[in-house]
């Protein structure tokens, strides 16, 4: 049975940082592509980053650039989301998903997702 269980969100000042965290029950953890994603109430779900098979090549959305920072550690099938200077406007539930393309942006390319993490950025 595949999980992904996302953990480490919460209530942040802004100009401060959190560490999400997603475990990944999923056989073959190599094979999927894993990616991050962000829904504010009353928003559609979006995109925010993304790291490849090969644990190298990433792929960010322009709001996070220069912020955020994604890894993966394949001993434990974890994978990180690193958030530095939070904006009140990265408030929302933060997502893990995964996903058997080598590439992918969008939610429709994810076969599996987790049930989500809050965090709120005050101001």
């Amino acid at each position: 049975q595949v999980q992904l269980v996302e953990s480490g969100g919460g209530l942040v000042q802004a100009g401060g940082s959190l560490r999400l965290s997603c475990a990944a029950s999923l056989r073959g953890f190599n094979s999927y592509t894993m990616g991050w994603f962000r829904q504010a109430p009353g928003k559609e779900r979006e995109f925010v980053a993304a790291i490849r098979r090969s644990g190298i090549t990433t792929d960010y959305a322009d709001s996070v650039k220069g912020r955020f920072t994604i890894s993966r550690d394949v001993a434990t099938n974890t994978v990180y989301l690193q958030m530095n200077s939070l904006k009140p406007e990265d408030t929302a539930a933060y997502y893990c998903a995964a996903s058997l393309m080598s590439q992918a942006t969008t939610g429709t390319r994810y076969n599996y997702w987790g049930q989500g993490t809050q965090v709120t950025v005050s101001s």
